[in-house]
């Protein structure tokens, strides 16, 4: 396959759990190199009824990289360069509002950033003037009707808060994040989102609830086999969802 044929106008980027698209055939697999290093894992091409997408996993194929590691600006870098003009994000998250519990399908609408010492602009050297974009509406509003259509029973209108990590947060601090407006949290929605922005390609994001935030709902612990298992079975669900937008 010669370069001009790893192209797709859309990307599905991969959260945890999330490594593969069902109902789609490969085609073919290329490791790139971006001038902002290596993104997080190969790049897979994909087709099923005509329709081609590239799939990148954040983590990486073996779920290695946590998310304040994620090379964000390569990921997004190498999808354009690969013609790239949609991209839709999944990512696994915590439950704050009472109507978005463990398995809940969420399709965000605003943006809370709580991240720190992550690089969250490709406008920051050997610039001719300084550049701003605008982000007052986050996320692509055709991209997120596309989900919704799609997935029926998803909440939408919802805040994603987005938190460093790798370390879940404490009690205290998702009570903060509720009075700050946020509806879900988790730790890869920023700088994902901005840099698809100022490379002037669409993004939403499909998030699946694996578990309630700290101290929501009783919640005294947070146990991982508990939110692996909802993982297991969310993305099922997400997997569908995917294929009925794509196709």
């Amino acid at each position: 396959m010669n370069e001009q044929s790893f192209v797709a106008d859309i990307a599905i980027i991969g959260g945890t759990g999330l490594y593969q698209l069902d109902g789609f055939e490969e085609l073919e697999r290329r490791k790139l190199v971006t001038r902002w290093g290596e993104p997080s894992s190969e790049l897979i091409l994909m087709a099923a009824n005509n329709t081609r997408v590239l799939f990148l996993a954040r983590h990486g194929l073996q779920h290695n990289i946590p998310p304040h590691k994620v090379n964000y600006q390569a990921n997004l870098w190498a999808l354009k360069e690969c013609g790239v003009k949609k991209i839709i994000a999944v990512a696994a998250v915590g439950g704050i509002s009472q109507n978005m519990p463990p398995e809940s399908i969420v399709i965000p609408e605003q943006i809370l950033d709580y991240t720190y010492a992550r690089k969250q602009t490709f406008f920051e050297d050997s610039l001719e003037q300084v550049t701003h974009i605008d982000f007052t509406q986050p996320y692509s509003a055709e991209l997120r009707q596309r989900l919704l259509d799609a997935a029926e029973t998803a909440i939408q209108g919802a805040t994603y808060a987005i938190t460093q990590g790798p370390r879940l947060e404490t009690a205290a601090e998702v009570k903060k994040l509720q009075r700050d407006g946020a509806d879900i949290v988790g730790m890869t929605g920023m700088p994902e989102a901005c840099l698809a922005r100022e490379l002037e390609m669409q993004y939403a994001c499909c998030a699946l609830v694996v578990n309630w935030a700290a101290g929501c709902a009783g919640t005294t612990k947070i146990e991982h086999s508990e939110m692996q298992a909802i993982v297991d079975k969310g993305m099922v669900q997400v997997k569908a969802i995917l294929k009925k937008a794509l196709l």
